[in-house]
């Protein structure tokens, strides 16, 4: 059973293991609350997971250490459990949904794993994991419902109240409910009047499914960025610690999860990964009520996949109103796009792409449309531009 004195063990046996992270003021992520940041994208393996595993992988014994472990992940946990498992000498075996990145594949084979990929989510992955456990007699190594892991996790707690001892709210990212848990716990159990509300994308709302009817709830699927909280099902244990302990929870959109990842970018030279940075977009987006409080957000990880980067960036762009994107119908004369850039241009917008469509859809058979892309400041600008364009005799068709 999960306990105090499991999660002082945990930090104990983990003070040789993890890297501290150390927390970071910001005003940057919303103006009305103190907020500070728990960086765990700069943990040894990129994510808070290697906390866990290796607090699990340390309480076997020596025959099951002989035989060796299993995982199932969609990328963090796997490689906290090779990483562990290369420490204390024996073999691990990770079971990865088969659309994981690709980045923490390898990063995970690079620690010493053997890697087998399974079709579909990761769900589908702890099946195939329980299947080659039971014949192979290995010791299989939970991401979240197993209260080693869980302890594991509660150590953020600890270190958050070491360092933070004022703090009114703290921030979860929930995938399974490992982390929320943990944290939730060790936090409520020494200073219960501290807030603490997990999130979760809205693509894969498991644990709000879950709680809202009072029984553990399994998704149909799944479609989220952030992929580290994936998860169709929550487990047991976690289900019941969440319930519990936890203040609430609340979910975050796709654009939401982008604008905070963009955020962390570009103010605090921090890499956050989709599930890293649902803490920092509830905040962000003023999902929960912070005003006023001392904060804290636990940026969980930062192993995104880099090749999606410019693509997050993008969105992330649009949802804080950075650019926008207009198609606009023109009179097709001459001197109507040069009378609607100088519009642009008395707005201090920059065009990024413009794509004149003289065969477009418009009832107007002597106009054309015009789709331009802008970069501008903020939302506000965004408004001030729109407003003149249309003040000048130009019609908006759509605009994102």
């Amino acid at each position: 059973m999960l306990s105090l004195d499991m999660i002082y063990k945990a930090n104990t046996v983990l003070s040789s293991v993890i890297r501290r992270t150390d927390l970071i003021s910001t005003d940057k992520i919303n103006p009305n609350a103190q907020i500070f940041l728990k960086p765990e994208n700069l943990q040894v393996t990129g994510s808070f997971k290697v906390r866990g595993a290796s607090f699990k992988i340390s309480q076997l014994t020596d025959e099951e250490k002989a035989k060796g472990v299993i995982a199932c992940s969609a990328g963090n946990h796997a490689q906290g459990v090779a990483l562990a498992a290369q420490r204390y000498g024996i073999k691990s075996l990770i079971c990865l949904p088969s659309g994981a990145p690709i980045s923490k594949v390898e990063a995970t084979r690079e620690k010493g794993a053997e890697i087998c990929l399974v079709d579909g989510v990761y769900d589908d992955a702890y099946q195939r994991a329980l299947q080659l456990r039971d014949e192979r007699g290995l010791t299989f190594i939970h991401p979240f419902d197993d209260d080693y892991v869980i302890a594991g996790q509660g150590t953020i707690g600890l270190e958050i109240l070491n360092d933070l001892p004022d703090v009114d709210v703290v921030i979860v990212p929930i995938g399974g409910g490992g982390l929320a848990s943990g944290v939730a716990y060790a936090i409520k159990m020494l200073k219960p009047d501290t807030k603490v509300y997990g999130v979760q994308a809205e693509g894969a709302a498991s644990m709000v499914k879950s709680i809202d009817q009072n029984q553990i709830k399994c998704l149909q699927s799944v479609l989220t960025i952030a992929d580290g909280i994936a998860v169709k099902e929550p487990g047991e244990n976690t289900f019941n610690l969440c319930q519990q302990y936890l203040d609430g929870i609340v979910t975050v959109s796709e654009d939401e999860i982008c604008a905070a990842i963009l955020c962390l970018m570009e103010h605090h030279r921090l890499i956050a990964e989709g599930a890293g940075a649902v803490s920092i977009a509830a905040a962000m987006f003023d999902k929960l009520p912070i005003e006023g409080k001392k904060v804290c957000c636990i940026l969980s990880g930062g192993n995104i996949d880099v090749t999606i980067l410019s693509r997050v960036v993008n969105r992330g762009l649009l949802k804080s109103g950075r650019t926008i994107e207009m198609l606009i119908e023109l009179p097709d004369r001459p001197g109507s796009l040069l009378a609607l850039t100088k519009v642009i241009v008395h707005h201090c917008a920059n065009i990024i792409s413009i794509h004149h469509e003289r065969n477009g859809e418009s009832p107007d058979v002597n106009s054309c449309n015009l789709r331009i892309v802008l970069e501008t400041r903020n939302a506000e600008h965004t408004n001030e531009i729109r407003e003149g364009i249309a003040r000048n005799g130009f019609q908006i068709l759509e605009w994102k």
